[in-house]
C-alpha cells in the first residue's frame, strides 16, 4: 500500500519527507512521517474521540466543541464514552471528503446473501480473499485498486461499472499525472489540459472502451471541478482487465442467496461483495453555522469541506 499521489503534495507544513523517501511513500514510511511530525511540533491527537457538535458562541467569541471520548481509548477498561467540551478562538476542520462510507440504498436481496458484505472501508488484505470469487461494486480509484490487489493475491475478481469514467495514467512522461495537471493547469485553460491528458492517456492505456470503460463526453478535470468525481489513476488495474484477470460486469439487478443478477439478467455466484460505494462528508451534521457580523470562519468552514 502506497500513498496516491506524490509525496510533495502530501507534505505537513514545516516538515518535508526525509531524504531518500520514494515519490509514492509506503503505508509504514507515511505512518512514520506523522509519528515524527507529531513528536517534533508536540502534536497531541486525541484518538478514538468523536465530534457531536461544533458551535460559535458570540457572546464570549469562542467555538464551542462537543467531543465524546472512549474510556477504552483513554486507557480505562470501561468501553463507556465521557462527553467533554473543548472550547477554543479558532476552529480548523480537516477531516476530508471521506469520512462516512456510503452504503447503496435500494439494492434488492442484500439481506437474503449468505456470503460476506463489506465495504472498502474495511478492506485490509487481499490474501483474505485468496481463491475465492469477489465481486467489487464501484470502479472509482478505490475499486480499481482493491480489484487489483484481490488480483495480485488469488482471487477471482470481477468489478461492477455502471458509469462512465475517465482512466488516466499514474505518470506522464516520469511526471506524476497530478503534478502535471497542478503545473499546466497555471498555464492552460482547463479544457487544453484535459485534451492533453486524453491524448497521453490514449497514447499510454489505448483505447479504454474496449474494456467495457466509456469515457465522459467531457474531460476529467472539468467533471472534477464540477462534480468533484476523481478520475481513475491507473497503476496497473487495467492491465489485468485487458488480460481478463479482473472481469468487468453491469450493475446489480438484485442480490441471490449465493451471489447477485446482473441488469443483463444474468445470475453468478460469489463468495464475497466488496462495495467501493464512496465516502460522505460528515461535517454537515456536527458543524453548527450562523451567521454574526463579527465572525467570517464559518461559512468558509463549511464551504472548504464540501467543495474540497
Amino acid at each position: 500500500m502506497r500513498l496516491h499521489l506524490p509525496r510533495e503534495f502530501c507534505e505537513l507544513p514545516h516538515a518535508p519527507f526525509p531524504p531518500g523517501t520514494p515519490p509514492y511513500p509506503t503505508r509504514d514510511q507515511f505512518i512514520a512521517y506523522l509519528d515524527g511530525y507529531a513528536r517534533a511540533f508536540a502534536v497531541e491527537p486525541l484518538l478514538g474521540a468523536r465530534v457531536r457538535a461544533a458551535a460559535y458562541d458570540a457572546g464570549i467569541g469562542f467555538w464551542r466543541v462537543t467531543v465524546e471520548v472512549s474510556c477504552a481509548a483513554a486507557g480505562k477498561d470501561s468501553m463507556t464514552t465521557t462527553a467533554t467540551e473543548f472550547m477554543s478562538r479558532w476552529l480548523v476542520v480537516a477531516t476530508g471528503e471521506n469520512a462516512e462510507p456510503v452504503w447503496p440504498d435500494g439494492v434488492e436481496g442484500m439481506d437474503v446473501y449468505r456470503g460476506t458484505v463489506m465495504h472498502t472501508s474495511t478492506y485490509k488484505r487481499g490474501d483474505e480473499f485468496t481463491g475465492k470469487k469477489v465481486l467489487v461494486v464501484g470502479c472509482g480509484n478505490s475499486g480499481m485498486e482493491v480489484s487489483l490487489d484481490l488480483c495480485d493475491n488469488g482471487a477471482k475478481a470481477s468489478m461492477v461499472v455502471r458509469d462512465k469514467l475517465h482512466v488516466l495514467p499514474r505518470d506522464i512522461l516520469g511526471i506524476s499525472t497530478f503534478g502535471l495537471s497542478v503545473f499546466l493547469l497555471k498555464w492552460l485553460p482547463m479544457k487544453w489540459v484535459d485534451a492533453l491528458f486524453l491524448f497521453f492517456s490514449r497514447l499510454i492505456l489505448g483505447d479504454t472502451e474496449k474494456y467495457g470503460l466509456q469515457r465522459p463526453k467531457i474531460g476529467p478535470l472539468q467533471i472534477k471541478k464540477s462534480t468533484g468525481k476523481t478520475p481513475v489513476l491507473d497503476i496497473g488495474a487495467l492491465r489485468k482487465i485487458g488480460d481478463g484477470d479482473i472481469k468487468v460486469v453491469p450493475a446489480i439487478n438484485r442480490f441471490t442467496e449465493s451471489g447477485v443478477e446482473f441488469a443483463d439478467g444474468r445470475k453468478e455466484d460469489f463468495d464475497a461483495v466488496i462495495l467501493a460505494t464512496g465516502y460522505k462528508s460528515n461535517v454537515p451534521s456536527w458543524l453548527k453555522v450562523r451567521t454574526y457580523a463579527n465572525v467570517h470562519v464559518q461559512s468558509y468552514l463549511l464551504a472548504s469541506c464540501i467543495l474540497s
